[in-house]
């Protein structure tokens, strides 16, 4: 007795769910250790670190986000047995907001502490910075939820 292959759309979920819990840790870690932290680093070097730390962040969230964005895409315009079309575009606009709060808040305040420890720029990245960590905390619930409605079903 041989067993059936998954549908293709549960890698598809799968991705899905992977990007989003990876970006989940990534900015938990980041607004609760690493953002606070910069406050320490010393104004001699900070705009160095700072430089450095856009520089190696980018190599890991930038892959995860893009594949997240374009699985919750794909999720909306091409929807899987069992997962309500209103789940999928939540997720979707979870990610537009945290695309938009990334580029209209965190990059270019990541951008003007380049030029050097700002202690109220700071306190304003890791204030903002809690509305991503929110949705991304909001979006791992709803993409176990999927999963466990695909699963279930």
């Amino acid at each position: 007795m041989t067993t059936p292959l998954p549908h293709p759309s549960i890698g598809l979920l799968l991705a899905h769910l992977a990007s989003t819990l990876t970006m989940f840790g990534v900015i938990l870690v980041v607004q609760v250790v690493h953002y606070p932290l910069f406050a320490q680093v010393g104004t001699d070097t900070y705009d160095a670190y700072q430089s450095r730390h856009m520089a190696r962040i980018t190599w890991i969230v930038l892959p995860a986000m893009g594949v997240e964005l374009v699985t919750a895409a794909w999720l909306v315009w091409h929807p899987i047995a069992g997962i309500p079309l209103w789940m999928a575009w939540t997720g979707l606009g979870l990610v537009a907001l945290i695309w938009l709060s990334t580029g209209l808040l965190q990059a270019p305040l990541h951008a003007r502490l380049t030029q050097g420890f700002d202690a109220r720029l700071h306190r304003l990245l890791v204030r903002t910075n809690w509305l991503r960590t929110v949705a991304w905390a909001l979006r791992s619930g709803l993409v176990l939820w999927m999963l466990t409605l695909v699963l279930k079903g």
